[in-house]
């Protein structure tokens, strides 16, 4: 059974910290529940992506939140898979329609990080870590992410190759007025950038954001009623990796990255080359270009000629997060997932009519990674 996407909403992203995870949530599903032309009364079920109640502190988010916006008579449930849990939530929200279990589902995808400062948010995230042999020795995502790119370094990559990631990743955040730093960045400005964990630096690393983002799936039957555009998911690939980095039998690419595009491709029936654009988890530079490689979009070894010869541009042989990204766009981190999904079924749909259209795009791919490749989630949408 076919799934489509007929609703999509998002909120502005950034240090909002006047908002509650209710107020995020609803300027997120009321412009979801209007593009699809439906009441929260007309849903079957909630999925609720929150990744962490460490951020604000309230238990069963999914209830409160549900209860906020009206739709608690669809008994909510609450998915998490660190920062995959947007699209682990779209893969549960599909499996209910697929089932046969429910008609139309909405996918709400809240967090609201601003509430504690950065060096505890950094502290708190790293606690999904193994919290003996490497949250308790120091080790932060950051730090976890620099192993990547200080082994590509050791084999090749250049500072620069690196850097023309987080620049295009502004260049296109600039255009995108949901953006948490909407601004452009030089490539002499990104390389000289003050150190986070070395080799890694400011331009590097996503920002601590707020915000929300909702979908609303539905059956086919129910899609083609309710659109004469629509954006059916056609693909999803789920893998993962050894939760200790030291297990891991290279540090040059995630292998579950890998096995999840190869599942999801062959659901589609589609390869790499089909592809038209992508959004993939670049919570640092590095991961936008393992994501390259991981992905198909160039051979092994090769993204930093990728990025390099600007390939991931619109333009180039496969736009990569022309949003902005988790860079340039922010990560509140529950609703990542989901915003890539906003981003996919708008441009798929046509709805982007400035700079960062991509024209007659018919298929989009969401790369959606938690933790450093512990849970990786592909999906790929069709129109």
């Amino acid at each position: 059974m076919k799934v489509g996407v007929v609703g999509v909403g998002h909120s502005k992203f950034g240090k909002r910290a006047e908002a509650t995870i209710r107020d995020l949530s609803h300027e997120a599903v009321k412009p979801a529940f209007e593009d699809a032309g439906l009441t929260p009364k007309d849903v079957d079920a909630i999925v609720f992506s929150l990744a962490g109640d460490m951020f604000n502190g309230q238990g069963s988010p999914a209830a409160l939140v549900s209860d906020y916006l009206g739709t608690y008579q669809a008994a909510p449930i609450r998915v998490e898979s660190a920062c995959a849990s947007g699209a682990a939530a779209l893969k549960t929200a599909a499996a209910f329609i697929q089932s046969g279990l429910h008609d139309k589902v909405l996918v709400v995808a809240t967090e609201s990080m601003s509430h504690v400062s950065t060096s505890e948010a950094t502290e708190l995230m790293s606690r999904t870590g193994d919290m003996i042999w490497e949250y308790s020795f120091g080790i932060s995502f950051p730090a976890f992410y620099a192993i990547y790119a200080s082994r590509r370094m050791a084999e090749g990559l250049t500072r620069a190759q690196l850097s023309a990631i987080p620049v295009k990743s502004h260049e296109y955040g600039a255009l995108n007025p949901n953006a948490h730093l909407q601004k452009t960045v030089g490539l002499e400005e990104a390389m000289k950038s003050i150190v986070i964990a070395h080799p890694l630096n400011l331009y590097d690393c996503c920002p601590i954001s707020d915000g929300s983002a909702a979908a609303i799936l539905a059956s086919e039957k129910t899609t083609k009623d309710l659109t004469d555009t629509p954006v059916w998911i056609t693909g999803i690939g789920t893998s993962g990796d050894t939760m200790q980095i030291a297990d891991r039998p290279n540090l040059t690419n995630l292998s579950g990255a890998q096995r999840a595009a190869e599942i999801s491709y062959k659901m589609a029936g589609i390869g790499p080359k089909d592809v038209d654009f992508a959004e993939v988890h670049d919570c640092f530079s590095i991961a936008e270009l393992m994501a390259y490689e991981d992905l198909g979009f160039c051979p092994q070894g090769e993204g930093g000629k990728f990025a390099e010869d600007g390939q991931m541009y619109i333009g180039g042989t496969t736009p990569v997060n022309i949003d902005g990204g988790l860079k340039s766009k922010g990560h509140p981190v529950g609703a990542t997932g989901v915003s890539q999904c906003y981003e996919i079924t708008r441009q798929l749909r046509g709805d982007i009519i400035d700079k960062h259209a991509i024209e007659g795009a018919e298929i989009g791919l969401q790369h959606n990674v938690g933790m450093h490749g512990t849970f990786v989630n592909v999906l790929i949408y069709k129109r």
